[in-house]
Parts: structure tokens; sequence; C-alpha cells
């Protein structure tokens, strides 16, 4: 019977995991290293390494003939997707839910308010020694829009209840009623978009996404207002984004990029009225404690043979 379990990291840096001896579970440690920590045909649970490319995260899944779980430590699991076609039916695909909302929503606010209260002018005006005093828009008063209203869009709906904005919409793939209000399909977007301020993407990349904010989408939105994309870039039509950004009709705060790691030289760099952020929403001190939680939690479950949580979806 196989019983390891690949974990990115070491397990007795793990509160709450299930001991070895008792669970009969052997742990082993990999980061995406080039080489694995043990046979991939024995691994029974897979926890893809963080922060890691693609080719990476699936390099060891053509092998894994005995595995029952794979578990990521993003909230999306585009990663992982292009390997699970060599995956046995069966095995299930959890995410982080719980995991990214407190940081990601942090930095989406951060960037709102950077944004709109000119910080990086600031910034470059301490550089050059000038004192560029004014009046700046305030996220008071603003309509905001929130495009992906699940678990990390609620949590921006909660840091945003203290600053007084005059409304939140929020718009996710199908209809539904929160106690905040309704939740609209995407199909409202045409209508919603003329009204907002500022507009939120925090939707994962999925064939439904991918492209979502295109030339079409940023037309509809209002003459001046920020675009906050802490979702992932090819939600986000790179050249329609360019052709707004350079005729200063609206303005945006990106976390992530499509390309990204964003190459030198590329337009986006440079364009006016944009605030770049390295792909950071995930990766602060907020991550580790909460990974390592879950993990705890996930593999007492898959001891004790209780359902998984944050099971997206099942191989077949």
């Amino acid at each position: 019977m196989t019983t390891d379990v690949w974990l990115p990291f070491p397990a007795d840096e793990i509160a709450g995991l299930p001991g070895a001896s008792d669970s009969g579970l052997n742990y082993r440690f990999w980061d995406g290293g080039p080489e694995f920590p043990a046979d991939p045909a024995d691994c029974v649970f897979y926890v893809v390494p963080y922060m890691k490319a693609t080719e990476i995260a699936v390099r060891p899944l053509p092998a894994m003939a005995s595995l029952r779980a794979v578990q990521t430590l993003t909230a999306g699991i585009d990663h992982v997707e292009p390997g699970l076609k060599f995956l046995a039916p069966g095995v299930r695909l959890c995410n982080a839910k719980g995991v990214h909302e407190a940081s990601t929503a942090e930095l989406a606010l951060a960037l709102t308010l950077a944004s709109l209260r000119g910080i990086p002018g600031f910034v470059e005006g301490q550089r050059q020694e000038e004192w560029r005093s004014g009046f700046y828009p305030a996220l008071a008063d603003k309509s905001v829009l929130i495009v992906g209203y699940g678990s990390i869009g609620s949590a921006i709906e909660d840091r945003l209840a203290p600053f007084e904005c005059a409304r939140v919409a929020r718009v996710a793939r199908s209809a539904r009623a929160t106690e905040r209000g309704p939740v609209h399909p995407l199909a409202d977007l045409p209508s919603l978009l003329p009204e907002a301020d500022v507009v939120v993407v925090s939707t994962p990349l999925t064939d439904t996404s991918r492209g979502l904010v295109n030339a079409d989408f940023l037309a509809h939105m209002k003459d001046g207002a920020l675009l906050v994309n802490v979702a992932r870039g090819p939600v986000v039509d790179t050249k329609a984004l360019l052709a707004e950004l350079e005729s200063g009709r609206i303005t945006a705060a990106l976390d992530v990029t499509d390309p990204e790691p964003l190459p030198a030289g590329h337009p986006l760099w440079h364009a006016p009225g944009v605030l770049i952020s390295p792909h950071v929403g995930g990766s602060t001190s907020a991550f580790e404690p909460r990974a390592k939680r879950l993990l705890a939690a996930q593999l007492t479950r898959y001891v004790s043979g209780e359902p998984l949580d944050n099971v997206v979806l099942t191989t077949q």
C-alpha cells in the first residue's frame, strides 16, 4: 500500500499534522527541486509547491499512478490543470480557499488607495525633492464594482466597509443573494461598469474569464475610472488596456500582468496612469501559517476518511 505525501514544507514544521506512526503516512519534502524525494508512483497526496511555474507543478503528475488528492496552495488551479489529463479517474483537486483572502484583499485595497491618492507621484516627487500638493481623489463616496465575488471578493468588500463608499456592486458567474446585497451575473456588466469609479477584478482564471476585461469591457468603464486587477494577468486583454491607458481615459493598478513576469521594455511598465506590483497578493507573512493550518486539516480529514475541503473538481 502506497502512503507517501509530498509536502512543500518539512513535516516537522507543520503543527497538527497527523503523526507518521499513527497515520501510516510517509511525509516527503519537495519544493520543486530537480530531484524528486521518492518514487512519484508511491504518492497518494500531492501538495503542489507554491509560486512555481506550471512545468514544475505538473512535472511529477504523469508518474503519480497512486494519487488520490492534489492540494494547491493557491486560490486558482490554472497552473495545475495542464497535468490533470495524466491522472486516473477519481483524483480530487483542492484549492487553497481560506489561505489568501486576507493578504489579497489587503493588497487590493492598498493598490486602490495608492492609485487614487497619488502615492506613486508622491514617491517620485520625494526622489525629485518636489512638493506635489493639491487635491486628489478619495475612496470615500466612490462606487466600487467587484468582478469575481468568491471568498476573495467578499474579503475585499469586508475591507471596503469602513471607507464610506457610495456603493459596492458585486458580479460573479451567476446571480445569487448575499447578506450584503445581490450578486449580479456577468451578463449585467454592461449596465454596471458605467456606474463604477473603481472596478476590482478578483475572478479565477477560467475559460469564461480569460480575456474578460477586453476592449468592450473597458469601453463600458466610465471616464476617469480605476481598474484594479488582483486576479490573473490573462483575465485582462493587455493590448486593449494599453490603448485605454495611453489615451488617458482610465487608470489601472495591476498585481498581475500578461505576460508575467512583465519583461523589461514592455510598454505597460511606462504606460500613463498605471501602478504595477509583482504578483504579491498572496505572498506575504500571512501565507505560511494559513497554508500549514490548511494542510494539517486536510491530511487529518484524509487519514480519517472524511471528505476533503475545497474540492474544485474530481478527475474523470
